[in-house]
């Protein structure tokens, strides 16, 4: 006989008994608390950060505002600058005239000493005046008149589209190069843009501005070359100069310009004081004011025989 067992008296689990964690996330994703707190929001009505939102924008304006305006009061000039700036726009003028004035005070003041030198030396040494003249001329002190060449470089038309491409401008050593070239060419005389360039003239650069004895100068430069038009400018071409400004203008777009002019003026340049100068033996030479040096005597070896002897 099989014996039969009584019925247990404990209640059935489910199916799913062992995935209680899963089912509880799946029927109530929302945390209790969270979940209360929307049910709170629904029946009072409140917004969901609305409010604090608004608030924000309002204040980060009125914040933007305050700033702007207070920019805005500082950079406004007040009563007091405009007076100073006015005050110091009339002080440069007058120290501007003030200068100008001196200027010509002082030229006038050159042109008469020179008359009065020249005046004197005519009556007694002509030949002294002659040979001052000459210096004056080649040291740049005194107004020189002829026909010559005029030279004109100018910036290549890229230089407006490319500020920082210093190759597409005319340089200080573009200048120089010239010059120098123009004085082996046989020029008597030469200035660049008005300026006369003498034995101790420079010409450098500061930034994208060329000086000329501290002047500063804009382009386009026009060099202006006194003498023999035609020679200079055949000389120039076969010169390493007149290669150097061919260059600029086929490699760098450098603007270049070459006439003959029948009448060309250049100023005196201005006084400079000398510390140490020294003028070359076969200048003086050539000038005529030394007498060429005797040609030492050497003594015949029979002579040096004789002496030498006992």
């Amino acid at each position: 006989m099989v014996a039969r067992h009584a019925p247990s008296l404990a209640p059935e689990r489910p199916v799913d008994a062992s995935m209680t964690l899963l089912n509880e996330l799946r029927r109530r994703p929302l945390d209790p608390g969270y979940a209360e707190a929307a049910r709170r929001r629904a029946l009072t009505g409140e917004g969901h950060g609305t409010v604090a939102r608004v608030v924000s924008v309002v204040l980060a304006a009125t914040l933007g505002i305050g700033v702007a305006s207070a920019t805005l009061s500082l950079r406004r000039p007040t009563a007091d600058d405009r007076q100073a700036r006015r005050l110091l726009e009339d002080e440069v003028g007058e120290r501007k005239d003030a200068v100008e004035g001196l200027e010509a005070a002082n030229a006038r003041t050159a042109a008469q000493i020179a008359a009065l030198q020249e005046a004197a030396l005519r009556g007694e040494d002509p030949q002294l005046l002659e040979s001052t003249r000459r210096w004056a001329v080649a040291s740049g002190l005194g107004t020189v008149t002829g026909p010559g060449l005029r030279v004109v470089l100018t910036d290549a038309e890229a230089a407006s589209e490319n500020p920082e491409d210093l190759d597409l401008r005319v340089q200080d050593v573009d200048l120089q190069v010239l010059v120098n070239g123009l004085w082996a060419a046989g020029a008597e005389a030469i200035g660049v843009n008005g300026q006369r360039v003498g034995a101790t003239t420079a010409i450098r650069s500061a930034g994208s501005a060329v000086l000329v004895d501290l002047v500063p100068l804009v382009g386009p430069y026009t060099v202006d070359a006194i003498g023999d038009a035609g020679a200079m400018q055949a000389d120039l071409a076969r010169s390493s100069a007149g290669q150097h400004v061919a260059m600029l203008r086929a490699t760098y777009g450098i603007g270049l310009g070459m006439t003959s002019e029948r009448a060309l003026r250049l100023p005196p340049s201005p006084v400079t004081g000398l510390g140490w100068a020294v003028v070359p033996d076969d200048a003086l030479l050539a000038a005529g004011l030394v007498d060429a040096p005797a040609k030492a005597v050497v003594p015949e070896s029979g002579a040096d025989d004789e002496r030498d002897g006992p």
